[in-house]
C-alpha cells in the first residue's frame, strides 16, 4: 500500500530509500530532498508492507493528465519480487494519468521495458551517463 511520506522526506528511512534512487553522493540526496521539500506539486509516496517501507516512488504533474517519475526505488533485499512494478502500477491507479514519463539511465531501462514502457535514447548527459526517456501511455481499460 502506496503511503505518503513527502512530509518525512528527513526521516533516516525515508532519506536512505531516496538515495537508492539518485547517484550514491550526499550533494544528490540533499539535492533530492529539497525538490520535495521545496516543490508543492510534487508528491513522495513509500511502498509499505507489515510496517516495513520497502520501496519508494516520487512523481509531479508534468501536463494534462500526464505525471513524471522523479524516483523510484526498492529496497536491495526486496528487488525483482514485483514491488517496482506494483508501485507504478497502483500510482496509476491513484490519479489516472494518460501518461507516465520517466527519466532514467541504462541500469533501468529494462526493468521500465518489463513494465510496458517505451524507451527513448536521449544521449549523454552531462555526467556522463546515458540518459533514457521512458513513456507509457494509458490505455482506458487499465485506469479501471
Amino acid at each position: 500500500m502506496l503511503q505518503s511520506v513527502k512530509d518525512q522526506v528527513r526521516e533516516p528511512n525515508i532519506a536512505g530509500l531516496l538515495e537508492l534512487a539518485v547517484f550514491p553522493d550526499p550533494e544528490h540526496v540533499e539535492q533530492a530532498i529539497k525538490f520535495y521539500e521545496e516543490n508543492d506539486e510534487a508528491q513522495l509516496l513509500t511502498y509499505v508492507e507489515e510496517g516495513e517501507n520497502l520501496g519508494i516512488i516520487g512523481y509531479r504533474s508534468s501536463g494534462e493528465r500526464e505525471i513524471t517519475i522523479t524516483h523510484l526505488a526498492v529496497e536491495p533485499e526486496s528487488r525483482g519480487l514485483g514491488y517496482g512494478r506494483g508501485m507504478i502500477l497502483e500510482l496509476m491507479v491513484r490519479e489516472k494519468p494518460e501518461r507516465v514519463i520517466a527519466e532514467t539511465d541504462e541500469e533501468a531501462i529494462d526493468f521500465y521495458r518489463s513494465v510496458g514502457f517505451a524507451v527513448i535514447g536521449l544521449g549523454i548527459s552531462s555526467s556522463g551517463l546515458e540518459r533514457f526517456r521512458c513513456v507509457y501511455d494509458v490505455e482506458e481499460d487499465e485506469e479501471e
